[in-house]
């Protein structure tokens, strides 16, 4: 597919099959990577629009909630990816909505040890905006808009983005484009 029909046969809604497990920045004691986990829920807009929730949960099971993530955002397509035909390399970019909202007072409660500055009090089930603002917790700079240099496949009707680079590092530079597929989302009815 080209890029255009691809940008076509993707729009609407899709997500997580299941609770999917990410290796995050953070390390356990002997060094590897602690797993975090996760669902997305994603949807296309014409016009090169997104939004994607993502809620972490404490557990691979998706039985405890953390936190929910808002981004809604554009996505700048940039071309062929050597991955498969058919795949691209897309940024995507949080220019229009980013939020967190803690889901268990725990969360909350870190957030108020660690993102106090420039926010209101951190609460359960309550957005807090982190757009362009400082956010330590995601290593966010004050002014800066997130992005991530990522991938787009779609293969019979399964949406695959970058798998994680193993060692945590984030897709915030071309460098660290994925090179390898992770568990695709469905479509969604």
């Amino acid at each position: 597919m080209t890029a255009e029909e691809t940008k076509q046969a993707i729009q609407g809604k899709w997500a997580s099959i299941t609770p999917e497990v990410r290796p995050s920045i953070s390390k356990n004691a002997d060094g590897s990577a602690k797993p975090f986990y996760l669902k997305r829920a994603f949807e296309y807009f014409s016009g090169d629009k997104f939004e994607l929730e993502v809620i972490n949960f404490a557990d691979a099971y998706g039985k405890v909630p953390l936190v929910k993530i808002l981004i809604k955002g554009h996505m700048i397509w940039k071309g062929d990816h050597p991955i498969a035909d058919g795949a691209y390399k897309v940024d995507f970019i949080a220019d229009v909505a980013y939020e967190v909202t803690p889901l268990t007072q725990g969360f909350a409660d870190a957030m108020n040890q660690v993102a106090a500055k420039g926010f209101n009090n951190w609460e359960v089930n309550a957005a807090q905006s982190i757009l362009g603002k400082a956010f330590a917790p995601f290593g966010l700079t004050e002014g800066q808009i997130f992005a991530e240099c990522d991938l787009v496949y779609l293969f019979k009707d399964m949406l695959f983005w970058g798998a994680r680079n193993v060692d945590g590092r984030g897709f915030d530079k071309e460098e660290n484009r994925p090179t390898n597929l992770q568990i695709p989302l469905v479509r969604q009815k």
